[in-house]
């Protein structure tokens, strides 16, 4: 599996941990940037990881800003993303299993570094249970169908 990765300024810290954890433990990922803690906006970052995800160069992808939400949001509106904003192990967990969530998307000054790596851990491991949550999915698709111009 590959992997793209990707922060404003406000998840630069925490990307930085992030990549090392994926060093370790032996991933495959491009970052997509940014490269410090100087300024640079969410949704430039959003669009870089999911337009990867959504032209097939990487399987999965992490998004980190300050709160894992605008990032979220911005990664969403390209169609075929399915962005989760994670506060918790639960949520990294579920939201593969249950959403099949494509980007994983943390806030640094929400989750600690300890934390948000062992939410990256239990996200990549997960696998969509399929089932009932296929037909969610799809209505999810569906919806997204309707709404592209």
């Amino acid at each position: 599996m590959t992997i793209a990765i990707g922060n404003d300024h406000a998840g630069y810290a925490l990307k930085v941990k992030l990549v090392e954890m994926l060093e370790a433990k032996g991933y495959e990922f491009t970052d997509y940037g940014c490269y410090s803690a100087e300024r640079y906006d969410y949704p430039d970052a959003a669009e870089a990881v999911a337009n990867a995800i959504v032209e097939g160069k990487h399987e999965r992808g992490i998004l980190i800003c300050g709160s894992g939400i605008g990032i979220s949001i911005a990664a969403n509106k390209v169609p075929g993303i399915r962005a989760a904003a994670c506060q918790s192990h639960f949520a990294a967990k579920y939201c593969r299993l249950h959403n099949d969530a494509n980007i994983l998307c943390l806030g640094e000054r929400i989750t600690g570094p300890g934390e948000a790596c062992e939410m990256v851990e239990v996200w990549l491991s997960g696998e969509l249970e399929g089932g009932r949550h296929l037909g969610r999915i799809e209505k999810i698709h569906a919806i997204e169908a309707k709404h592209s111009k």
